[in-house]
């Protein structure tokens, strides 16, 4: 056997704070499936949460990292590129239910969250204090990330178990994010397009798919506040976080 791999100060601090945004996500999601009746409530939440994480956190962030190397065009049609994608995908995938049911945004929530990571360590790489700004911002919308897995699952058919195999998923992939980041060097401006493609993703989660299914069961009153309080509350999450 070899020596042993010695951890620098660095890879301890990125490890650190990538469990701890795996533990946020852990208890929003857990919170959820524990009060399972309350779902619509929860779904209209995340839709506003989603919708929110697109407006307030990635397109600000994709345009802040992309204006130096790309036009912002190229930012917005990615955006759009990326709404009439999923769109696509997920009406395509309405043809094989089994594949789909429960599947493909908690999956898009997964993959996000892995650029997450990756967003914390490539932020690291361009110096400790961005980092670290970059990192809070993560963490303290990780807790909806994992009410807005859940209640994916559910909104598209699947049942517990395959919530929380989504959930222990969406709450790992960071650190792998975050590992990655060790093995390569990328540019802002491509990590911003893709950020802006995520942000196309999550308007069409949010609006087009748990914004409807929210207040199937519910008075619209209480889906609809729910909603802008989930809206509201990443708007000041982000402020609080500096973004």
């Amino acid at each position: 056997m070899g020596p042993p791999i010695a951890l620098s100060g660095l890879d301890l601090l990125l490890l650190s704070i990538g469990a701890a945004t795996g533990a946020a996500t852990l208890v929003g999601g857990l919170l959820t499936l524990k009060f399972r009746r309350h779902i619509p409530l929860f779904i209209g939440f995340s839709a506003g949460a989603v919708i929110g994480v697109a407006l307030f956190d990635l397109l600000p962030e994709s345009v802040r990292l992309s204006r130096a190397s790309h036009w912002p065009d190229a930012t917005f049609s990615l955006l759009g590129l990326g709404f009439a994608g999923y769109m696509l995908i997920e009406r395509a995938l309405k043809t094989a239910a089994d594949f789909r049911r429960g599947h493909l945004g908690p999956a898009s929530l997964t993959l996000h969250s892995l650029f997450d990571g990756v967003g914390i360590g490539l932020a690291f790489q361009v110096a400790p204090a961005v980092g670290v700004v970059v990192a809070v911002a993560v963490l303290a919308h990780d807790f909806s990330d994992g009410v807005n897995t859940v209640t994916l699952s559910f909104s598209g058919g699947g049942d517990a178990a395959r919530a929380r195999g989504w959930l222990v998923a969406d709450a790992v992939a960071p650190i792998i994010g975050i590992a990655v980041t060790r093995l390569f060097r990328v540019s802002e401006g491509a990590l911003g397009l893709v950020t802006a493609l995520f942000c196309g993703f999550f308007l069409y989660i949010g609006a087009s798919e748990l914004t409807p299914e929210s207040y199937r069961s519910l008075p619209r009153l209480w889906t609809s506040a729910a909603t802008l309080l989930g809206m509201m509350s990443i708007w000041a999450v982000v402020r609080l976080a500096g973004g």
